[in-house]
């Protein structure tokens, strides 16, 4: 991702069960998000930039990337959301499936701890969990709220 990148891109996998719609989340990983629950999931997404990447690729690859796993072959977009810091969210939903316990996302390296001097590694995002509508909107970064709403609507 280019620095001071404002456009990121990503994925909303649903699923229909008997107790109803579910969502997949995902939990970012390392040390800074290790004890954040409430508000700090997401959907899996990353940055891109949009002069060489339109925003379904960047979703295609990040979901992948995050997960260990390809994206569904149809995507539909939903309308992009603002975050907090400024950065334009562009999602895509997909109806699908994925094992939570599969999952295999790429990793970071960071100083840790800080001012150690000691490089480690983390992944990216460290649970995936499938959850209802109300639990998302919990669980999720306010602002990703909104796609689950239009996922509801619309499927």
């Amino acid at each position: 991702m280019a620095d001071g990148n404002k456009d990121s891109a990503g994925l909303l996998l649903y699923r229909r069960t008997a107790r109803g719609l579910e969502v997949l989340i995902v939990h970012p990983g390392g040390p800074y998000w290790s004890r954040k629950d409430d508000g700090a999931w997401s959907i899996p997404k990353g940055g891109f930039d949009p002069r060489s990447e339109t925003p379904e690729a960047a979703a295609r690859r990040e979901f992948a990337e995050e997960t260990g796993q390809q994206a569904p072959a149809t995507l539909t977009a939903l309308a992009p959301v603002k975050l907090k810091s400024g950065k334009t969210v562009h999602a895509f939903a997909a109806e699908g499936a994925f094992e939570p316990a599969t999952l295999k996302s790429n990793t970071f390296e960071m100083e840790w701890p800080k001012g150690s001097g000691r490089m480690q590694q983390f992944p990216e995002v460290d649970r995936a969990a499938w959850v209802d509508p109300a639990t998302a909107r919990r669980k999720l970064n306010p602002a990703q709220a909104a796609f689950v709403d239009e996922v509801i609507r619309r499927f």
